[in-house]
């Protein structure tokens, strides 16, 4: 099954230590064993557009639509056996100590 990870900062979590702040070891041992299919980190908010169709009209706006403190710094897309596989991946990864990630199933897709 496919999952997306949202890679997603906390104001509340601990400061980064560096000798722990291990993405790319992390990226290169699931990218070998071919559990991680893809991945990036994204620009900051400010970088974002928001676009909505609404009565026919097109809405654009800077920034991104929800106005929080968190934000979503990055994405990994992982197959693995189920969730509970999924969970034991997220938990090595170093922002789970130092923000949090956000795991989403893929629906099936029938198309």
């Amino acid at each position: 099954m496919d999952y997306i990870f949202f890679i997603c900062t906390d104001p509340e979590a601990p400061d980064p230590v560096e000798e722990e702040n291990n993405v790319a070891e992390w990226v290169a041992e699931l990218t070998a064993s071919g559990v991680r299919r893809t991945g990036h980190r994204l620009r900051d908010p400010d970088d974002a557009t928001t676009v909505r169709l609404r009565e026919g009209q097109l809405l654009i706006s800077d920034g991104p639509f929800a106005e929080t403190k968190e934000w979503v710094a990055g994405f990994d897309i992982i197959s693995c056996a189920d969730l509970d596989e999924a969970v034991q991946i997220a938990a090595r990864h170093p922002m789970a100590k130092f923000g949090r990630i956000e795991i989403r199933p893929f629906w099936p897709t029938e198309y």
